[in-house]
């Protein structure tokens, strides 16, 4: 849950998820649409599904009792060097290094790292140095102890070297280049997306559909959503029931713009035009676990959704409250 995301964001989710799944069994026994519902809202929920898969395996494959070899926990879905190392250190303090955003940050300024951290010869090194650092015993207290030093006082910017217990180590400083140091590459800059999701209602259900694997959003379930292209409205209402009709098999007639959201996904800045549709004919595929299904609004809760899609839910469910 760390991964990518903040202490203070991951605890209550942290709290919520141990709650109802306490144990790698427990975890490997649970059906996927609740692990990603107890994941809602953190993002990149493909962490969750990997962490799932890993438990599954764990119990498969080692009897339900976490690896404790390098090489086998490196096996498992989502981990790699540094989940592996974060994870051996901290919970059975096995000699194992990590490196993360805040310690490639540290090492690259305590040497003078020049040039890309991320490069292939800037990872040689940063690695070489954090398993130098390495103690011998509560290896897993320096690591968090390192990733603590880099979070706070040896910041990306203004870093606290008057406070740094390692400030006499430190070459960056010694060169006062700490503001060069690591070199960061610019990111690109965010592109522009315009996106339309569709509402449909039929006796008291929902159309949802679920996102496929290597979508945004794999294995969340979303009103029907498209890129739009078109410019005058009688263009988009027919590219609308086109798209819904080729995803789902269902007919709809759309009615005006209901609501329009904005929301950033990765590099994408993207604007979600929200509109309410009739039904008109059609089925969705039937199955054991189709990807198109009408829910009952009472129901929408259990699904894990992703985060514009919660929105329109809950402002569907206060719609047909005060209706």
């Amino acid at each position: 849950m760390l991964q990518q995301t903040q202490v203070g964001t991951v605890t209550p989710y942290f709290e919520r998820f141990l709650k109802a799944l306490p144990t790698i069994a427990a975890l490997a026994r649970a059906d996927q649409q609740q692990v990603l519902r107890l994941w809602e809202g953190l993002g990149y929920y493909r962490r969750a599904q990997q962490m799932h898969r890993a438990a599954q395996q764990i119990v498969a494959r080692h009897g339900g009792v976490f690896p404790r070899d390098v090489e086998a926990v490196r096996r498992l879905p989502g981990i790699g060097r540094y989940t592996a190392g974060a994870i051996l250190s901290i919970a059975f303090d096995a000699r194992q290094p990590i490196l993360e955003a805040n310690t490639i940050r540290l090492f690259s300024r305590l040497v003078a790292l020049g040039g890309d951290p991320a490069s292939a010869s800037g990872q040689r090194l940063l690695w070489a140095v954090a398993e130098a650092v390495l103690p011998r015993r509560h290896v897993g207290l320096l690591n968090q102890a390192l990733m603590e030093l880099g979070s706070t006082l040896c910041a990306p910017r203004g870093p606290r070297c008057g406070e740094c217990p390692v400030a006499s180590l430190c070459r960056a400083r010694e060169l006062a280049a700490q503001g060069e140091i690591p070199a960061i590459k610019p990111k690109p800059p965010a592109e522009a997306r315009r996106e339309a999701a569709v509402v449909v209602l039929r006796n008291g259900r929902a159309l949802l559909v679920r996102s496929a694997e290597g979508q945004r959003w794999a294995g969340l379930w979303d009103f029907p959503r498209f890129p739009v292209r078109a410019q005058d409205s009688k263009s988009l209402r027919r590219e609308l029931t086109e798209n819904v009709r080729r995803r789902t098999g269902v007919t709809v007639a759309p009615r005006e713009c209901w609501t329009t959201l904005k929301h950033g996904v990765t590099r994408f800045r993207i604007t979600l035009q929200c509109y309410r549709a009739d039904y008109v004919s059609g089925t969705v595929p039937r199955g054991d676990s189709p990807d198109a299904r009408w829910v009952r609004l009472a129901e929408l809760d259990d699904y894990p959704l992703n985060t514009t899609a919660r929105r329109l839910a809950r402002l569907l469910i206060a719609d047909a409250g005060n209706d």
